[in-house]
């Protein structure tokens, strides 16, 4: 009974943290997920893991733009049409994805995060401008970086914050709050999608799901808090974000190899 208490806590703070990372830098919520369910939950199978935490990010990510609307650092514009062209290819990407070996998928997984994290690190003195908008100029980028960043998120199965935040900054020049702001709701999309394919192919954990999701919402809470108070920071919060990438990702490397 105690056993079970306790695995029930662990699952509910794992969530508690997932929620935290999404409220904080928009993405690493599956980067997160992905190993809290395999490594420190005990999910067996990596597919079901990836299909779960598509399910609960999406719901989280969804909490999460609540909040940051009524902040109003979201760039609806760009969120709709980052988000529509994203959709397609999660799809596209999530099939690919389910017919890849598991464990070689977290590793690929891993070593995509590192390239995210130096390309971050790269532009953090980068504060971008208040003022930036989709429009004609680069629309095009918005559409393309949409795109790609579906398709890998639904390969790897997360909700692509980690990808998302970067693309929308390089794409319109918007400072790295509005783009977490913004990429929540393509996070959210982007999630819902991967959650239909697995679904479908019955690789979702629904016990599961509804802790993270309980636990993350209590989380987003603090980490758009947090947000708020390290935007001020000149590259505080890119730093940050890329740390937890760089963390993650080692850990990951460890284990795969």
């Amino acid at each position: 009974m105690h056993a079970h208490l306790a695995h029930l806590a662990l699952e509910i703070l794992s969530g508690v943290l997932v929620g935290f990372t999404l409220g904080l830098i928009g993405g690493g919520g599956s980067i997160l997920a992905v190993p809290l369910m395999v490594y420190v939950v005990g999910v067996a199978n990596p597919h079901v893991a990836i299909g779960t935490s598509a399910l609960a990010v999406a719901v989280n990510a969804l909490a999460g733009v609540a909040q940051h609307a009524r902040a109003a650092t979201v760039k609806w514009r760009c969120a709709a049409i980052f988000a529509s062209c994203g959709v397609a290819g999660a799809l596209a990407g999530a099939t690919l994805g389910k017919a890849m070996d598991g464990r070689r998928l977290l590793l690929c997984f891993a070593l995509l995060m590192v390239v995210v994290g130096v390309l971050m690190l790269r532009g953090r003195r980068n504060q971008g401008c208040p003022g930036a908008a989709c429009n004609r100029d680069n629309m095009a980028r918005v559409m393309a970086s949409g795109l790609g960043t579906g398709l890998l998120s639904g390969f790897f199965g997360i909700g692509g914050g980690f990808l998302i935040v970067p693309a929308l900054v390089a794409s319109t020049g918007m400072p790295i709050l509005n783009a977490i702001g913004t990429s929540l709701v393509a996070v959210a999309a982007f999630g819902a999608s991967t959650a239909i394919s697995y679904m479908a192919s019955g690789l979702i954990d629904w016990n599961l799901a509804l802790l993270f999701i309980i636990g993350g919402i209590a989380g987003s809470f603090g980490g758009l808090r947090a947000a708020r108070a390290m935007a001020g920071t000149t590259g505080a919060l890119t730093v940050f974000f890329s740390g937890v990438i760089f963390c993650v990702a080692a850990y990951m490397i460890w284990r795969g190899l």
